[in-house]
């Protein structure tokens, strides 16, 4: 499967309107003379700047976005089963990897200067709560991205990033279909090995052979198969 570094399916970017471009250039965010490219949407942002919108107060913690090359992108709400597979996906990891490494939920990694994704799990390596700080791929073992309507997104551009960044393993984790694709051996901004897991099989981490997981226990029932909604 090929993933190149393609806008396709790419959500779409979070507008600014002129009160918060202005309220950009008074926490020396950008320039003044910068407004007008942010609130024609042709500005882009580094990571030092887009986590000092926070700080600015005009971005959220619980704000759905993420910074993709520069670019602050809307992220579709979380829907149940979504919420149901992550959550279980952390109990599922946490307690084999105590001791071995950080089980961070929708958490930030720092891909590059630009580029500052939040995937469902990350499965990273242990350090000391004193060496705080982001995360960079090369403390990645695994990142896992649970999948309904934002499928296209996370196989494709998001993936394509994840390569070109060097993260060792990504699982795409398809809702809908109730299976699991598993990227790894990054080359360019294609991944190597791809191999896809369904409901009655187990997949581990690379990283951690001896974790495994039955896939059918973070893949809840979607769609016709259960009454709750998307």
């Amino acid at each position: 499967m090929t993933t190149t570094l393609t806008t396709t399916a790419m959500p779409p970017a979070r507008p600014f309107n002129a009160e918060e471009c202005a309220a950009l250039a008074q926490a020396s965010i950008i320039n003044a003379d910068e407004q007008a490219e942010v609130l024609a949407g042709r500005r882009s942002f580094t990571v030092k700047e887009y986590l000092a919108m926070e700080v600015a107060g005009i971005l959220y913690e619980d704000d759905r976005v993420e910074l993709i090359d520069g670019e602050i992108i809307i992220m579709p709400p979380l829907g149940e089963p979504h919420e149901s597979s992550t959550d279980w996906l952390n109990r599922l990891f946490v307690p084999p990897l105590i001791g071995r490494a950080i089980v961070r939920v929708q958490g930030s990694i720092r891909l590059n200067d630009r580029s500052a994704p939040q995937p469902d799990i990350a499965v990273l390596r242990e350090r000391p709560l004193s060496e705080m700080g982001p995360y960079f791929p090369s403390d990645v073992h695994l990142v896992v991205e649970v999948s309904d309507s934002t499928l296209a997104y996370d196989q494709g551009p998001k993936l394509a990033r994840y390569a070109a960044a060097g993260i060792p393993e990504v699982w795409v984790a398809n809702l809908r279909a109730r299976e699991v694709t598993a990227y790894a051996e990054p080359s360019g901004s294609e991944y190597a090995s791809v191999r896809t897991y369904r409901v009655g099989e187990s997949i581990s981490p690379r990283a951690f052979p001896d974790v495994i997981l039955a896939v059918a226990d973070f893949m809840p029932l979607v769609g016709d198969e259960s009454d709750e909604p998307l």
